[in-house]
């Protein structure tokens, strides 16, 4: 397997691929049409070359991955709106008349910092909360930490079973498994064609549930190591740690990303397997979206011919 650069995310109806500063969302519309959208977007890292330090880039390319993921999910959004002939409601008229052509924006950022904020609620300061009810019985603190940590994990586990039942979600699941075996296809040296892509492999080291999993590995050991007495002090640093371990996750993501190592493909197999949940097999149509995504970008013919030596 050798690195191409690609990654992407599973939207709406369809697949977000990226490319350096190319992104391309193309989404499956009602009528049974392939529509395709390609931007420009230029991350924080190359604006500003001193993000790029390491242990601090991670920090910022997940905020560049947020905002091209919530760009392209609006975008795939667009395509399953409600009748347009409708009447807007009171929110959305008050919305327009404070904000006017900004409204949008301002809803798509009110509703990413509050899922943050139940995403921090949930894994973050639950965990600790039951950490400390299971310190006050046990009385050890490093039993109570590693706990905290296999709580969270669990919490993670049962959440995605639970949102897995929905049909768009498990829709969604099946085209982040169209993103997954369009990459390990090119990147193995196979032609992007629906029949190569099906029968390519659903996991891939470079995956955002990995990058979760590592997470919640990594904070357990960081957790265990910095010992804090009161409960305030707790739910602080492991605030203040966020950043930290993300970065820290960064770098063993890119670096697993790039290596096929025996240890680091050891250390690769938690998330791997925690994609069990949310990589699923797509169908034939799905991967014909991902495809349309993956060319708009990417010259996969270019690549295998530079990297494998094929003439297509």
């Amino acid at each position: 397997m050798k690195y191409s650069g690609i990654g992407g995310q599973a939207v709406i109806e369809g697949i977000m691929m990226r490319n350096g500063s190319d992104y391309a969302t193309a989404v499956r519309k009602p009528d049974g049409g392939i529509a395709v959208k390609k931007e420009v977007y230029t991350s924080l890292l190359a604006k500003y070359p001193v993000l790029r330090l390491m242990f601090i880039r991670g920090i910022f390319a997940f905020a560049d991955s947020m905002t091209i993921g919530m760009r392209s999910l609006s975008y795939s959004a667009s395509f399953f709106e409600d009748d347009e002939d409708s009447e807007p409601s009171k929110l959305e008229l008050f919305l327009d008349k404070i904000f006017g052509k900004q409204a949008e924006t301002v809803i798509m950022a009110a509703g990413t910092a509050f899922s943050i904020l139940a995403a921090v609620g949930m894994f973050l300061l639950l965990p600790a909360f039951l950490g400390g009810l299971i310190r006050k019985v046990y009385g050890n603190y490093y039993i109570a930490a590693f706990l905290e940590g296999v709580i969270r994990i669990a919490i993670f586990v049962l959440y995605i079973k639970l949102i897995s039942r929905f049909e768009d979600i498990r829709r969604t699941f099946m085209y982040h498994g169209a993103e997954h075996k369009c990459i390990n296809c090119v990147e193995n040296g196979l032609e992007l064609t629906v029949e190569n892509v099906m029968k390519s492999s659903r996991e891939h080291k470079r995956c955002g549930t990995s990058f979760i999993i590592i997470v919640m590995l990594i904070s357990i050991v960081f957790f265990m190591a910095i010992k804090v007495d009161t409960v305030a002090l707790r739910i602080l640093t492991r605030v203040l740690l966020i950043p930290v371990i993300a970065g820290v996750s960064f770098e063993f993501l890119s670096l697993a990303g790039r290596s096929d190592a025996w240890l680091v493909n050891i250390l690769s197999r938690p998330g791997m397997w925690m994609q069990a949940l949310t990589v699923k097999e797509p169908t034939s149509d799905m991967v014909e979206v991902a495809i349309s995504a993956v060319e708009a970008v990417f010259d996969w013919k270019k690549y295998l011919r530079e990297n494998f030596g094929k003439e297509i």
